[in-house]
């Protein structure tokens, strides 16, 4: 039998959830999060370069590569469930170096990594189309030279960057990302159903994510699973929500000298310290 807390048995569950129905890859950003989401019984857990970055006091993307590969090599260490690695652009432009870094990514004992075509570079927010392909391919060939099947997401940032008919732009992605080797594909910010239902049917039989937050809540999991969506991340969007709490309450304090609203719909320590304590 495998051992449960190995990256083996880590990347097969991970593989294997991706194969049929849908399910939520909820976003920690850092340990004590990833320890409570498995506590409510979450399968597997993705990485949040924005969560992580503002923990750090960072933007996102303003984290380096070796403070991204410690975040998640703590966050594998912490807990048996497969963690999908939120690899950004890879911390390259070359394909070379991203066949590098990804292989470094895959030493931390990820279950799954995506690698996206942000370029950083706002006169060219896009890489090139053949040049993010290549990318993808690289990515592929260090997992497979790894001999460690991670889940590969090919993902295209043409919502976020605000590329003209985004839609467009991610499908034609999608699909060349999926014939490079992507196992799995991704476009953060498609919310229109139809959409998602065209992007879902053109890189088929692969599986795609959606990332549900604030612009697309309105969307369910029962929604996205009948539009043939295998998997919802919510990227950012706890921190986010943690973050609200965080500034709501210390601006009351600041503002009005008061602690009751502050404190009103605060968790006790109390029950914090039993789910933790079950660690031990």
């Amino acid at each position: 039998m495998k051992d449960p807390n190995s990256q083996s048995f880590a990347v097969a569950k991970f593989t294997t959830m991706h194969e049929a129905g849908c399910f939520v890859l909820p976003n920690p950003w850092e340990v004590g999060t990833a320890l409570y989401l498995e506590h409510l019984g979450f399968e597997a857990l993705a990485t949040t370069s924005a969560g992580f970055a503002f923990s750090r006091g960072k933007p996102d993307g303003g984290v380096p590569l070796d403070e991204m590969l410690a975040h998640i090599g703590e966050l594998v260490a912490a807990t048996p469930l497969p963690v999908n690695a939120d690899f950004l652009n890879g911390f390259a432009d070359e394909p070379e170096d991203i066949s590098t870094n990804v292989k470094l990514c895959i030493e931390n004992g990820v279950a799954g990594l995506s690698i996206e075509d942000n370029s950083g570079n706002s006169a060219a927010p896009l890489y090139e189309k053949n040049l993010a392909v290549d990318r993808i391919r690289a990515a592929r060939k260090a997992i497979d030279a790894s001999g460690i099947p991670v889940v590969l997401t090919g993902r295209c940032e043409a919502w976020l960057v605000k590329a003209p008919d985004p839609f467009r732009v991610a499908l034609d992605r999608l699909v060349a990302y999926a014939e490079a080797g992507a196992d799995c594909l991704y476009a953060p910010g498609v919310k229109k159903p139809d959409e998602i239902a065209d992007i879902v049917k053109a890189v088929a039989p692969k599986p795609v994510n959606v990332l549900v937050s604030g612009f697309n809540r309105e969307l369910s999991l029962s929604q996205l699973a009948d539009l043939g969506v295998r998997r919802i991340s919510v990227g950012s969007g706890l921190a986010a929500v943690g973050w609200d709490a965080f500034i709501r309450a210390a601006r009351s304090i600041a503002t009005t000298g008061q602690f009751d609203n502050a404190f009103a719909n605060a968790i006790s320590t109390a029950e914090l310290n039993e789910v933790f304590s079950k660690r031990d």
